[in-house]
């Protein structure tokens, strides 16, 4: 579904992704790791539209996206969880959910309606908290809110950038079941993670960034390619 071949990225004269290719099946789970600060961020911003490629191309089902606007490539069906949440603090829970739904729109008030009660279905804590503001939200609540306005979009492709960063273990637990929620729907998934040994356990391959280069790619299920894992995220 997803195709990135040879992309280059800058921020002013840093040339951050330097040739970086990859691609993510449809029902694929595929992680990007590596060490911070060598261009994860990036790869999923480029994506989505946030920053601009300067060389190579990204298709979307076939549709080219190079130089299209976030708001376009979002309409497209890719959704982005960024890393920072972006929570809006001063709307409620639902409200934020609501904000969701800008990703499709055109969709009558019924069908808005059911998007959104199928989301609170996959989160029942943020129904309890449906009414609650924003700021009144514990991190993982407003990581599980971040991920769940991005699903009432009901989008094709799902970038998720580094969602269990800064939160307690019993929070990675569910973070990681709502990962795996979303594999058994076949909504395919692009995975920012700095957990990679947790995050392999869901994932159908890898891709390791070097510099802002794919220095390794393997398979999440075989044991020679997790041991070339574990030697180059060690080094």
């Amino acid at each position: 579904m997803l195709e990135m071949e040879d992309v280059h990225a800058y921020y002013g004269l840093s040339h951050v992704l330097q040739g970086v290719s990859l691609t993510v099946g449809a029902g694929d789970v595929v992680l990007l790791c590596g060490r911070n600060g060598v261009g994860k961020t990036t790869t999923i911003k480029t994506i989505a539209g946030w920053v601009k490629p300067r060389q190579g191309s990204i298709r979307f089902n076939g549709v080219v996206m190079n130089g299209l606007e976030a708001d376009r490539i979002c309409r497209l069906g890719v959704g982005l969880v960024p890393e920072d949440r972006r929570i809006f603090p001063g709307l409620t829970v639902e409200e934020n959910l609501k904000l969701g739904l800008l990703q499709a729109p055109g969709r009558s008030a019924k069908a808005a309606r059911m998007a959104i009660e199928r989301t609170y279905a996959q989160f029942p804590r943020l129904k309890e908290r449906r009414a609650q503001m924003g700021t009144a939200l514990s991190g993982g609540e407003q990581q599980m809110l971040a991920i769940a306005r991005v699903l009432v979009g009901e989008p094709r492709l799902l970038l998720i950038d580094e969602p269990t960063e800064g939160l307690a273990p019993i929070i990675v637990d569910e973070i990681f079941a709502i990962i795996q929620q979303l594999r058994e729907t076949g909504v395919p998934i692009l995975l920012v993670e700095q957990n990679v040994h947790r995050a392999l356990e869901y994932a159908s391959s890898f891709y390791v960034l070097e510099r802002g280069q794919i220095i390794l790619a393997g398979e999440g299920a075989s044991d020679t390619d997790r041991q070339a894992l574990n030697e180059a995220i060690a080094v």
